[in-house]
């Protein structure tokens, strides 16, 4: 089948699918990522197709408006104004989007474009499936982790949870009905629902383990957890030689890297972060990231881009902003974590991460004001050998768990029914 697997947003919510579509490419599927234009590399070393979309995500984070996120404190506040930048740039999209599908058998969609692409897929006759790399569906378990928040009971997670899915759909209702529009149909083709609201048996694959987040026993029918779908890494891929040095020179070093978050001083947020380091006498590989921290020193090393599933399993440990993809990497290494979330779902992560046992807190970004409670727990994480038992035991359950299998059963299910449409 020709299988369109779309999604927007940073390196972590691009990363996981150039592994999902690898595997689905290895099974005769033809898989075009559609993303940003500056992951092509990525989807082309993955032998997958590619088409581009509009929109630096980098260059957006740190332009006025993405530095502004980080002056609201809350979570809430936080997905308030990313969801207002959203509405402004996701018409951009659309011409790009549906050009992909139009030349496709199936759409499978991130959570990030969900909304605009099930209004594609219905528009076109397409069938479409989530895959989805955080829980966002509303649930008594848990509140929705893009918010950043603490629990607030049962009641209270799932009104936060839906409140949270009706903001995401009404970011996308003007594209939604541009795209009913441009392609010539009636609004009677659409159901009751609207174009962009989730249908009650629409189905969705979430790409993280069980063993991490179990699927929540109140969620509807369809929505499944299949397991980690990890970012492909070619075979011949191996850590720049500056890096295989430094490591090779002393005892593991302890990662440092906060993703594609940005932050308001780098300079100052990287003193801290070496500071802790040292008061833990501990060696650093510091990665500069989006937010463009940096180390100097004979004990500190300031990279650029390394595979993760290549660097984290040789650290001692990792600190890292949280995120879905970075906790997954760390999980696979099997080695300890000390989260530092910034933004929207590292709460979330970091609290799954001390839940497990393989991490002995989380320290947040906004109260890292000095190096003190940082430098405590890469004590804790690096001397107690506990959270590398735990670390590495976790790590070899999630060996034996295959998360593209039940994507590539269903895609196989749909082209039985289909009969090998574009095969």
């Amino acid at each position: 089948m020709r299988v369109a697997l779309i999604t927007a947003g940073s390196r972590g919510d691009v990363a996981p699918f150039t592994g999902l579509g690898h595997g689905l490419a290895r099974a005769g599927h033809r898989v075009t990522l559609v993303t940003h234009a500056s992951f092509e590399g990525p989807a082309r070393e993955a032998g997958l197709g590619f088409h581009g979309l509009p929109l630096d995500p980098q260059s957006l984070l740190r332009s006025e408006a993405g530095r502004r996120l980080l002056d609201s404190r809350s979570g809430p506040g936080k997905l308030a104004h990313v969801l207002r930048m959203i509405r402004r740039l996701v018409g951009d999209m659309v011409p790009g989007m549906l050009e992909a599908a139009r030349g496709s058998d199936v759409l499978l969609l991130s959570g990030s474009v969900a909304p605009l692409g099930r209004a594609i897929a219905d528009g076109l006759g397409l069938p479409s499936r989530g895959v989805y790399l955080q829980p966002i569906s509303p649930t008594r378990e848990f509140p929705p982790p893009v918010t950043g928040t603490r629990s607030c009971g049962a009641v209270g997670n799932q009104l936060a949870g839906q409140a949270v899915n009706l903001a995401l759909e009404a970011v996308f209702a003007g594209a939604a009905r541009h795209v009913q529009r441009e392609l010539g149909v009636p609004r009677r083709r659409f159901p009751a629902r609207g174009p962009h609201r989730e249908p009650p048996d629409w189905p969705v694959h979430h790409g993280f383990s069980p063993l991490v987040v179990a699927r929540p026993p109140d969620w509807r029918p369809g929505l499944s957890v299949s397991g980690y779908w990890w970012p492909y890494t070619p075979p011949a891929a191996g850590l720049p030689p500056e890096v295989e040095r430094f490591i090779e020179a002393g005892p593991a070093p302890v990662f440092v890297g906060l993703g594609s978050p940005t932050v308001p001083d780098p300079g100052r947020v990287s003193a801290l972060i070496v500071a802790a380091l040292r008061r833990a006498g501990l060696r650093g590989v510091i990665q500069s990231g989006w937010s463009g921290l940096h180390a100097e020193g004979d004990d500190m090393l300031t990279i650029g881009e390394a595979p993760h599933g290549l660097l984290f399993p040789r650290m001692a440990a990792v600190v890292h902003h949280a995120g879905a993809g970075t906790t997954a990497a760390g999980l696979r290494a099997g080695v300890p974590a000390v989260p530092v979330p910034v933004w929207f779902d590292g709460a979330f992560w970091a609290s799954r991460l001390t839940a497990l046992g393989v991490s002995p807190a989380a320290v947040p970004l906004k109260r890292l004001d000095s190096p003190g409670a940082l430098a405590t727990a890469l004590t804790a994480a690096t001397g107690e050998p506990a959270y590398r038992r735990r670390a590495a035991l976790l790590a070899e359950r999630l060996r034996h768990e295959d998360g593209t299998a039940p994507v590539l059963a269903a895609l196989h299910r749909l082209e039985s029914v289909l009969g090998g449409a574009g095969a």
